[in-house]
């Protein structure tokens, strides 16, 4: 049985088929980007798949060949000329999405087509397992206007590669091919372009009918061993405040609207 869910004032449609749980960002007017709307509805979604009995595994994907293009900069652009608070509860937000998605005990599988840039990336990072097509592209771009990630971007980095590699992806802010992340083990397979969903779906039916309480141990298990991922999240939170509140930020968001090279200031 199939139940679905589009909703286009969130962004993001919900579908049910047998046991697997599929949420679907699609806007792709903006190249499917993270909203509040979408955030509170992802965020509800996962907490009531943790408790739903019908549900053994969820795949997180994108609309129409993109799987997110990450957070709106008009907004941060707007948000610079307001206060501290507004930003740092907008940032927490996204948080709470990325907290319930690691705290639903069901195995989340991330199916990326496309770009995967800025919260994208971290929020690809955030599931369990990524299936991710041979020309799949990810950004981790903060960097080019003079933000810091969000999302457990740095402690998903940190995590899962040497210290040089995560400091080259978080300081550089550029284009990463899926076929050089499957190489360093964040990727866990490739597929031919548009297969990726169909590949991380027939793999979400096989674990959905595994024991899915000890998968939901076994995971609980993983996110003690990696060190609790709440802790940085905060701190990621207010770097990120403090960055965008910055004469840097300043330039880099201005610079993007203006389509040029920042020119950052000096000392």
């Amino acid at each position: 049985m199939t139940e679905n869910t589009n909703n286009k004032k969130t962004g993001l449609d919900i579908a049910q088929d047998g046991r697997v749980l599929r949420l679907t960002i699609n806007d792709p007017a903006t190249r499917n980007s993270i909203g509040p709307a979408l955030m509170e509805a992802a965020r509800a979604a996962f907490d009531a798949a943790a408790s739903d009995a019908r549900v053994g595994a969820v795949v997180l994907t994108g609309a129409e060949g993109a799987f997110c293009s990450g957070g709106n900069l008009k907004w941060l652009k707007e948000a610079r000329g307001g206060d501290r608070e507004s930003v740092r509860a907008g940032v927490e937000s996204f948080h709470a999405m990325i907290r319930s998605l690691r705290a639903c005990p069901k195995p989340v599988i991330a199916a990326v087509e496309g770009p995967a840039g800025g919260a994208g990336f971290p929020l690809a990072l955030a599931c369990d397992l990524i299936v991710a097509a041979e020309d799949a592209v990810f950004t981790l771009s903060y960097i080019k206007v003079a933000l810091t990630s969000d999302g457990g971007g740095t402690a998903s980095l940190a995590r899962a590669l040497p210290p040089q590699l995560a400091a080259e992806i978080l300081f550089e802010g550029g284009r990463v091919a899926a076929p050089r992340l499957a190489q360093l083990g964040l990727i866990n397979r490739l597929t031919a372009p548009g297969g990726a969903l169909a590949e991380a779906t027939a793999w979400a039916e096989r674990l959905a009918n595994g024991p899915t309480a000890a998968l939901g141990r076994a995971k609980g298990l993983l996110e003690v061993a990696y060190g609790g991922l709440a802790e940085q999240l905060d701190r990621e939170r207010d770097a990120f405040v403090e960055s965008l509140f910055n004469d840097e930020a300043g330039e880099g968001v201005t610079a993007f609207f203006e389509k040029r090279a920042p020119v950052f200031p000096k000392g």
